[in-house]
């Protein structure tokens, strides 16, 4: 069966056959990849020795390319040719790959790049893209977090040939692609590393923002429901309360992935400060808080209920 028809997910997965997409999936989770380079330039060979060398793990992985003519290829919204389709699969995982010599739809660019938290320089570079790459998960893997790291994987595989940026639409987030190539600290266990990044550093977004007519600087996450988590929300008191607030959405996320918990309106948690925070259900003017997708927003106890809580509490 040829490459087209497995990528539409003809025919079966089996161990040691040629990879098929998963037709079972709806709405995969994705990675949206920006190059400067104009064409894309995707060799089948070197990029399969990259997945390899990545980790033992990928030591078998095959990297399958068909480059499409503009009258066959399938189209954007916006009507951009595609330049290349294939498949990159490894045991259970299969990523499909679709490349476009077109840049990105500039709001989607926008959504992603402009409240991340890297240099100006590199988000500049990605503003000025030239042609991209979306890797939507396809494989046979439940766990969300295995798929996302299938995918940054693939996305490290990329970097040699151009890749700038990695974009996460649904979490509203970016990083340089660069991040997720191995490094001397991943002590050669490169996938633990990925494994082990916090939620919302890629795989969910962490977003400030400033919102007229609110005091201090709003802070909270997306794409947490990936998970089967609620998105997070607070008000600071202004930027710099930025790295103790990303450690706590990252704690209380953690804390409900690997325990199993849940949170629920009214809950009270104490954080690492010191401090005790009430949980509440965004509310119908908080218009900034956007989304279908469950959400809490953390807020200080009440002065009196702080001092009754410190009281009770046993030092």
């Amino acid at each position: 069966m040829d490459l087209l028809e497995r990528f539409f997910g003809r025919g079966q997965h089996r161990d040691g056959g040629p990879p098929v997409a998963n037709p079972l999936l709806v709405d995969p989770l994705s990675v949206q990849v920006l190059f400067a380079a104009h064409p894309l330039v995707l060799p089948v060979e070197p990029i399969q020795a990259a997945l390899r060398a990545y980790h033992p793990e990928l030591s078998a992985a095959t990297v399958e390319l068909a480059e499409l003519p503009a009258q066959d290829a399938p189209t954007q919204a916006q009507g951009s040719p595609s330049a290349v389709v294939g498949l990159l699969a490894w045991k259970d995982h299969v990523i499909k790959l679709v490349g476009f010599n077109a840049p990105m739809p500039a709001s989607a660019v926008e959504r992603c790049v402009a409240p991340a938290h890297y240099p100006a320089e590199i988000k500049q570079q990605a503003f000025q893209h030239a042609t991209h790459v979306l890797l939507y998960y396809a494989g046979y893997e439940p766990n969300p977090l295995e798929q996302y790291v299938a995918l940054v994987a693939a996305t490290a595989a990329l970097v040699p040939h151009g890749a700038i940026v990695a974009l996460n639409e649904q979490a509203r987030t970016s990083v340089p692609a660069w991040v997720f190539l191995p490094n001397e600290e991943d002590r050669g266990d490169t996938l633990s590393a990925m494994r082990s990044l916090p939620l919302p550093f890629f795989y969910a977004g962490f977003v400030k923002m400033e919102v007229a007519g609110e005091e201090g600087v709003w802070m909270r996450t997306y794409g947490c429901h990936s998970f089967g988590l609620p998105d997070l929300a607070m008000r600071t008191e202004g930027h710099h309360r930025g790295s103790a607030t990303f450690s706590l959405f990252s704690n209380m996320l953690d804390y409900l992935r690997y325990e199993k918990q849940t949170f629920a309106a009214g809950d009270t948690i104490g954080t690492s400060e010191g401090d005790y925070l009430r949980l509440r259900l965004r509310n119908s003017d908080e218009w900034f808080l956007d989304g279908d997708e469950p959400l809490f927003v953390l807020e200080p106890l009440p002065p009196e209920e702080l001092a009754a809580l410190q009281r009770s509490t046993p030092e």
